[in-house]
């Protein structure tokens, strides 16, 4: 069954660039494992006034993007990532799940 999922994280100030530059040069090993996972449709926006980053994907199965930090990979791509965005201690990103109060087909 698939299932959308909504979340939001945290940019540090200034480094609204190399976000997106790191984001489209992601790993295939990362988009693989993703896919594989059964995430689909992933995007991230980002709100410029409060450097706010809005996550939005669909999940076929148990695992959604957020869920495989178990993973080498991603493990991998949290260290990477950790010195632009708000991290908890093991690097992976603050992530708040947002809950779902509309949707139309």
């Amino acid at each position: 069954m698939k299932r959308r999922e909504a979340f939001k994280m945290y940019l540090k100030p200034g480094f609204e660039k190399e976000y997106e530059k790191r984001h489209g040069e992601i790993w295939p090993e990362l988009r693989k494992l993703l896919s594989d996972s059964g995430v689909s449709d992933y995007s991230i926006y980002w709100d410029k006034d409060t450097n706010i980053l809005f996550a939005y994907q669909t999940v076929e199965g148990d695992s959604g993007s957020q869920d495989l930090g178990g993973t080498e990979i991603v493990q991998k791509w949290w260290a990477y990532m950790a010195d632009i965005m708000e991290t908890n201690p093991d690097n992976s990103p603050v992530s708040i799940p947002l809950q779902e109060v509309f949707h139309m087909d």
